[in-house]
């Protein structure tokens, strides 16, 4: 399972490079990031944020794609600032750059409505697929990973069921087994495209930014069994 609405990408080539900010106080790392991200012609780094002061305004300023957030910032706890930080940006799906494998620290932020994780101890390639795989709806996170997860998921006591149609429940359940926008569309024999509309609009009901936040409070109300 390689989550904004479903449906972005498949007008990313028509709109541009995909817009990325990097928020990180490494300055070296940040740096390196920057130029292997600018180095793809379909990305273009926007600003380089060292904190949290910085990213909010730098969302201010600038349209954002993607946001390559840190989890310790000097001025707060990034993964905690994910909800204000997706406030200053709606359209901006955030994948949490981590050096902690630490499942407490991922539910946090799964639950406070990530769109994937990339740890920092993977290459440069995987990075760049996580901001491609973003950018086409995918929720980046392994399966196996997110299976891990899902029990973890604090459930709320009291929540109004949002109506989703049949198709979307069906998208759903797929979704919660760890299916790709493609293993689902051959699953439904339906396009790709018809499936990203499906996650949009299923997104759009509960709420949600991403893919993976989509599920996460499908999974965490009930409204879907996890797998």
């Amino acid at each position: 399972m390689s989550g904004s609405a479903d449906g972005a990408g498949d007008d990313q080539e028509s709109a541009g490079p995909v817009r990325v900010l990097i928020v990180d106080d490494h300055e070296v790392l940040s740096s390196a990031l920057a130029l292997a991200l600018e180095a793809d012609d379909g990305m273009t780094v926007v600003g380089a944020a060292a904190s949290l002061a910085e990213a909010r305004s730098l969302l201010r300023a600038e349209d954002v794609d993607v946001l390559l957030l840190d989890h310790r910032l000097p001025d707060g706890d990034g993964i905690a600032a994910i909800g204000d930080l997706q406030e200053a940006a709606p359209a901006a799906r955030i994948i949490v750059l981590t050096a902690s494998t630490s499942d407490d620290l991922l539910v946090t932020a799964l639950e406070n409505g990530a769109a994937g994780f990339v740890s920092k101890a993977k290459g440069l390639d995987e990075l760049k697929a996580a901001v491609r795989g973003v950018m086409a709806g995918e929720a980046v996170v392994s399966p196996e990973l997110l299976t891990r997860l899902i029990p973890r998921l604090t459930r709320r006591e009291s929540v109004q069921r949002v109506q989703l149609t049949d198709r979307e429940m069906e998208v759903l359940a797929l979704v919660a087994d760890g299916l790709s926008n493609a293993a689902i569309a051959e699953s439904l024999v339906v396009s790709v495209h018809t499936v990203r509309n499906h996650v949009a609009n299923l997104s759009a009901k509960l709420g949600a930014h991403s893919k993976l936040e989509a599920l996460t409070i499908a999974l965490r109300e009930g409204i879907v069994d996890s797998p």
